[in-house]
């Protein structure tokens, strides 16, 4: 039955990475806390692949007090001893400092424009961006759209944010539906991003 199934080639054969694209990639995202934690895995993906972060988003979760801005900015030189220590996540001093400084600057755009989702939805007027991409060969790693993201969001005192980061976020997140065409999930999150949804 599931051989029947035609999905995105990118996440090939993994029941991990099946479930992940079936269920959450390319949805429209709007609640803050997991906006920070995509934002946060995308950084910690750099150099990576994606799947070695999904196998370790649970830890993640633990390890940054899931994923509660609030609390990640109050993360002093303990907790970073800590996480350095913490064999569940990608122990990179220089990711792992990013997360504690994304987060207060998160705050500052919570508390400049009442959500994070208000600033970040805005880049597309509210409405995610349909592209229809006939092959997984027809995506690209960045566009004009995450050029102006990651520029707008290394000027708020983000790291860990080039625009390829950004790219992959503003997909997961579903301000870009990049699901190709062929694709069982393409229609079914187009009609997630219609106005009427």
């Amino acid at each position: 039955m599931s051989s029947a199934i035609v999905r995105c080639a990118w996440c090939g054969n993994d029941p991990l990475y099946q479930a992940y694209h079936d269920t959450e990639w390319g949805v429209p995202l709007h609640d803050d806390r997991a906006l920070f934690e995509l934002l946060t895995l995308e950084g910690a993906q750099a150099g990576l692949s994606w799947i070695t972060v999904l196998k370790k988003r649970d830890n993640y979760r633990r390890a940054f007090a899931n994923f509660d801005p609030e609390a990640v900015a109050r993360f002093g030189d303990a907790e970073t001893a800590a996480l350095l220590a913490n064999p569940g996540i990608v122990r990179n001093r220089l990711k792992i400092a990013s997360t504690i400084a994304n987060a207060r600057a998160f705050l500052a755009i919570q508390a400049e424009f009442g959500s994070f989702d208000t600033w970040l939805w805005s880049f597309v007027e509210g409405c995610p961006i349909d592209e229809r991409r006939a092959d997984i060969g027809a995506v690209p790693a960045s566009t004009p759209l995450s050029d102006a993201l990651s520029k707008a969001l290394k000027k708020r005192g983000f790291r860990f944010v080039g625009s390829t980061i950004c790219y992959a976020f503003l997909q997961a997140a579903g301000l870009v539906n990049d699901h190709t065409v062929d694709c069982f999930r393409h229609q079914e999150v187009a009609a997630l991003s219609s106005p009427a949804a």
